[in-house]
């Protein structure tokens, strides 16, 4: 008999839902098709992981976190270059492949039918979701929170006192690499999500359209942290004339770059978002629409996997 586990004690699971339902539009072959010949295949994968994560992590409730501005204006009147290198020809919308583009709408009706909690804020980013949810739990002191993403902007997330890690894709769905404090010191030199933070906003994103300071790699930016405490203690070093030459005029030549980078890598703790029920329901909250949209989408067996691990879940959790 499966071992009853205390509610209190299972994880708030939120998802950064455009990571999982992009890995799973390139990692499951399109050759998975609704019967009129649409693919699939994002949505199928989607179902699978919140399957496999069900099974896996035996949340106490989950959230699928969602973008509602993939490009926030407060981020791009900071630094212009944020994600401009992905505007589709309208300079507005982001580039995203057609055939995974008609699967989104599929996916929030799925979500729907089975009633798993999906929320965004207006203007935020999904990273801001679930940075408003992380410090929500904290202040109220509540559950561990695991957040699952492929995204490494959120390992500033970690807190291992507040009990928030990060699950990363990284190495797939059956083997998440689990993010803490430990990994973040052993990998990246950094002791706390908040330096690593720090450090990516001196290291860059290219993938973000972010410049970083030239020159200033993550093993540099780590050790410069170990020596001034975070980003505002290095700028007053090279400001004291604290660091060699060399990273002084390397500092200079990023300041603007650095007066407003902080803005826009860390995650909003204050979004907008509303107030969402959580909890995952023992069965479908809509079964004709989970039945419909399975037969219309060719989304059988996925359906059936997610159902299952909802009941499953259901069953271990003390009446």
């Amino acid at each position: 008999m499966e071992t009853m586990v205390s509610e209190q004690r299972r994880p708030l699971l939120l998802l950064d839902s455009a990571s999982l339902y992009f890995r799973a539009f390139y990692g499951v072959p399109d050759s998975i098709t609704a019967p009129d010949g649409t693919p699939v295949n994002a949505v199928r994968g989607f179902l699978d992981m919140i399957a496999q994560l069900v099974n896996d992590r035996a949340p106490g409730r989950l959230v699928a976190c969602w973008d509602e501005d993939w490009r926030p204006a407060f981020r791009v009147a900071a630094i212009p270059s944020y994600k401009e290198h992905r505007l589709s020809d309208d300079g507005v919308a982001e580039v995203v492949p057609p055939a995974l583009t008609a699967q989104v709408p599929v996916i929030i009706e799925a979500l729907a039918a089975l009633g798993v909690a999906r929320v965004g804020a207006p203007g935020y980013e999904a990273d801001d979701v679930i940075g408003t949810l992380v410090a929500r739990e904290v202040a109220a002191g509540r559950a561990p929170v695991e957040v699952v993403t492929g995204d490494r902007d959120l390992f500033q997330l970690v807190d291992d006192d507040a009990g928030v890690s990060v699950l990363y894709t990284i190495r797939g769905l059956k083997n998440l690499q689990l993010v803490d404090q430990a990994m973040l010191r052993e990998r990246y030199g950094v002791a706390t999500g908040q330096a690593y933070a720090d450090m990516a906003t001196m290291r860059g994103d290219p993938s973000d359209g972010l410049p970083g300071v030239a020159g200033v790699g993550e093993k540099t930016a780590a050790s410069l942290l170990a020596k001034y405490g975070d980003l505002a203690g290095v700028l007053a070093a090279v400001d004291a004339g604290k660091v060699s030459a060399g990273h002084q005029a390397k500092f200079a030549a990023a300041r603007d770059y650095l007066e407003a980078a902080p803005a826009v890598v860390k995650v909003a703790p204050d979004a907008p978002v509303p107030e969402v029920d959580d909890a995952l329901p023992a069965a479908p909250v809509d079964p004709d629409a989970a039945a419909d949209l399975a037969t219309r989408w060719n989304l059988g067996g996925s359906m059936t996997r997610v159902v299952e691990a909802l009941a499953r879940r259901s069953e271990s959790v003390p009446g």
